[in-house]
């Protein structure tokens, strides 16, 4: 597991358990539900397009540096004069060296252009995805919606090759969840994908994470057992602890959150498994 992905679920599980507080404490105004402006921040936010690759490379560069960061600059510059097949086939190995280094921003940047220029079914959706991806890792608050308006509109264009496409559906599905419209357009948009495709793992894991974030901890308990089911993950086992937790089921958090340290088998994750563990057995 990169550890990249292995900070977005800790974040996100964390984020869960916060949200499991706040319906404890029946804080009626917090709630997606009831909140009728939820939804809505993200068109709230400054425009997508001014989003500047030029500042988001230079952030990236200062974060991974050393000799890694010189070769992506050299690429960089070589893209900047290059011109038709030549400045995508750059754009492409741009798109995964950021990759490489898990900056997954620029990342998703450089293969937006190469959706653009191709206009195809599987880049679009391969730039939603990855999109989505940095959405979930970014922390600036300016940079984080812009990618979100832009994964929503890398899905469209799929759609618009493709309306039957039920990967670009996910995606454009998640987008709506996430902000990018009524939660409840999106969550009918999955259901219905894994109406079709009962064995969708992104789907039923994102209908999981917003049973979560709604508050229907038991839901949330069906669909990653769902997800378990299809495949067992480290970050589905984690989302389960949370949701068991939620619930004050510690007995049945402490065996999901060990198993997924046992899939995982990383020291970062261990260590804070090990201190949740602890805490529910306190």
């Amino acid at each position: 597991m990169s550890k990249i992905r292995l900070q977005q679920f800790i974040i996100i599980g964390v984020i869960l358990l916060i949200l499991g507080f706040i319906y404890s404490r029946d804080i009626t105004a917090l709630k997606p539900e009831e909140n009728k402006t939820a939804g809505m921040e993200a068109n709230t936010t400054p425009e997508a397009d001014e989003l500047n690759l030029d500042d988001i490379s230079r952030v990236g560069k200062n974060i991974v540096g050393g000799l890694y960061s010189k070769e992506i600059e050299a690429l960089e510059n070589k893209f900047k004069t290059s011109k038709g097949e030549s400045r995508l086939e750059l754009a492409a190995q741009l798109a995964d060296k950021w990759n490489d280094v898990e900056q997954l921003t620029p990342s998703a940047l450089y293969l937006e252009i190469v959706a653009s220029e191709k206009n195809s079914l599987n880049d679009w959706i391969n730039s939603g995805d990855r999109l989505i991806a940095a959405f979930e890792n970014e922390s600036d608050s300016v940079v984080k919606p812009a990618l979100l308006i832009k994964a929503n509109t890398a899905f469209s264009k799929a759609l618009a090759i493709d309306s039957t496409n039920l990967d670009a559906k996910t995606g454009m599905g998640t987008t709506i969840v996430n902000g990018m419209g009524a939660p409840m357009e999106g969550i009918f948009m999955l259901v219905d994908v894994v109406k079709k495709d009962p064995k969708n793992l992104k789907a039923i894991m994102q209908l999981g994470l917003f049973s979560v974030k709604s508050g229907q901890f038991d839901r949330a308990i069906e669909r990653f057992k769902e997800a378990i089911k299809l495949k067992e993950t480290s970050e589905a086992y984690f989302y389960l602890a949370t949701a068991y937790e939620n619930l004050n089921r510690k007995e049945e958090a402490i065996e999901a959150y060990l198993n997924s340290k046992r899939i995982a088998a990383n020291p970062t994750l261990s260590k804070f498994i090990d201190k949740k563990v602890a805490e529910l057995k306190n």
